[in-house]
């Protein structure tokens, strides 16, 4: 079957992202899957996963704004900032007050410059930095421009974990694409001279796809397989996109990948028409390029 569309999938933990998209595979009966955005196998949350045409959206979709739900420890700092890597310090977090927490928070939201985790799944080199720090190489990591436009406390947790007084926090985090939760959680418990790591981490929104009927886990692994059913791109388009409506003309014209002889309301555009996702087109002077073609 040739369908194309996407699927927002509630990856389950422990699960990576390119499990999931093998498993995505299977239940389509396709090949062309891919997906937009990495969740560590850690993470559990929306997954945007293209099939077959779709998979010439993904890059688009992967640079939108995200949203999280996290739980952050303060008083331990681990060496992959995360639950899953080894205690590099344990200072604990006894008598560690809400004030002291939330003149913390202030500086690391707005538009900050964050230095992303040294298990980060970007390249130096041409080497994935995880990969050169698993191998004890001395990752250095540049500084990159993200925005926080919310980081907020919803709850507050006194603990003891393996004899260390900690607080554990649980946050909502809304962001820019590129911004590491992990790296927000380690350079909070920085700033109050505690440490910090990342215990839980859901994401709950894509761009303009959440959770609200996501594939869940237990569908997911059904047995016997049930195919799912995608989000038309069409409406992909709708939710993602700045939207331009054409005529025949310039809908046979965009199939050719032809310029479209009028301006484009934004740098990414989706032409449609008859209730079809043509292309995305960028402006250029009083006419539009292609950007991607999805038809023709």
């Amino acid at each position: 079957m040739n369908d194309s569309g996407i699927l927002v999938v509630d990856k389950p933990q422990g699960w990576t992202s390119h499990q999931v998209v093998g498993r995505c595979r299977r239940l389509l009966g396709t090949r062309k899957v891919g997906h937009a955005g990495t969740l560590d196998p850690m993470a559990t949350g929306v997954l945007v996963v293209g099939v077959n045409r779709a998979t010439r959206l993904l890059g688009h979709l992967a640079l939108t704004s995200k949203s999280y739900t996290a739980t952050v420890r303060l008083g331990v700092a681990t060496v992959t900032d995360d639950a899953e890597g080894e205690a590099t310090s344990t200072a604990g977090a006894a008598g560690l007050g809400d004030d002291a927490i939330e003149a913390a928070l202030a500086p690391l939201r707005g538009d900050i410059v964050q230095v992303p985790s040294t298990v980060s799944a970007i390249k130096i080199d041409g080497q994935r930095a995880y990969a050169r720090a698993r191998r004890g190489e001395n990752v250095q990591l540049a500084g990159r421009p993200v925005t926080v436009s919310r980081f907020e406390v919803l709850g507050r947790r006194d603990a003891t974990a393996d004899g260390v007084a900690v607080v554990d926090l649980d946050v909502v985090v809304d962001c820019s694409s590129g911004t590491y939760i992990r790296a927000l959680a380690r350079d909070l418990g920085t700033a109050l001279g505690v440490g910090g790591h990342l215990t839980a981490l859901r994401r709950t929104k894509v761009g303009g796809f959440d959770l609200v009927g996501a594939l869940t886990p237990v569908a997911l692994t059904a047995d016997p397989p049930r195919r799912p059913a995608l989000i038309p791109l069409a409406e992909v388009a709708r939710r993602s996109f700045a939207c331009l409506e054409l005529d025949a003309d310039e809908a046979r014209d965009v199939g050719h990948g032809r310029p479209l002889r009028r301006p484009v309301p934004a740098e990414v555009t989706a032409l449609l028409h008859d209730d079809e996702l043509l292309a995305l087109y960028r402006p250029e002077g009083e006419r539009a390029v292609p950007v991607a073609v999805l038809v023709g």
